[in-house]
């Protein structure tokens, strides 16, 4: 899903109506990809954002969140295409999301994807969220799969640390345009290749 925008405009909605606010750059740069929680703590440090209120804001950016998936997160044609032709392929598909375990199921249901993964994981399933490995480690173990038989695909930042600290092949990808059936394949193909030459590397 496309949801860096609603993640974003949600906590803002939820700092603004206490006078503080993540300004674009900012968020692009550093606060993409981390969880809100760890987003209210370096608020916290950066702008004062008073510690008493991470709760309350916490509270109010999942409701935001919540508000913007049920407007904006529609089915795509492209992604459905791909995660079915890569389950006809064979391939075991799961979700690994620094997001709320509700936010996560909801935006599966209203993307019509829900129905392809074995299971999804959210920050509230790990005692450390990414960059911290801790996301991957724990699927591929339910997986029953080694980190070499496993491709990661990642846009944000502390996601592709994460996904290269877990010891997977990692797919780095621009966004939500750069995620389709053919860059999937090419970098499974481009995994297995390397498995077939070295498995060292």
């Amino acid at each position: 899903m496309d949801a860096t925008e609603w993640h974003y405009e949600a906590l803002n909605r939820a700092l603004q109506l206490f006078g503080f606010t993540i300004p674009r750059y900012a968020h692009l740069t550093v606060y993409d990809g981390l969880p809100t929680r760890e987003k209210l703590k370096m608020l916290t440090v950066e702008q004062g954002l008073p510690a008493a209120l991470h709760d309350t804001v916490n509270k109010l950016k999942q409701k935001f969140t919540a508000e913007e998936v049920f407007v904006r997160c529609n089915p795509s044609f492209e992604k459905e295409f791909m995660v079915r032709a890569l389950r006809r392929e064979g391939y075991r598909l799961a979700v690994c999301s620094n997001a709320v375990r509700d936010s996560v199921d909801m935006m599966l249901r209203q993307a019509n994807l829900l129905e392809y993964a074995e299971f999804f994981l959210s920050n509230q399933d790990v005692s450390k969220a990414k960059p911290d490995p801790e996301i991957y480690l724990k699927a591929m173990n339910r997986l029953g799969l080694a980190p070499e038989s496993v491709l990661i695909v990642e846009d944000a930042a502390p996601g592709i640390e994460a996904a290269r600290r877990s010891g997977a092949h990692v797919c780095a990808v621009t966004g939500f345009e750069d995620v389709h059936y053919w860059r999937i394949r090419d970098a499974i193909r481009s995994a297995e290749g390397c498995l077939e030459s070295d498995p060292r590397c």
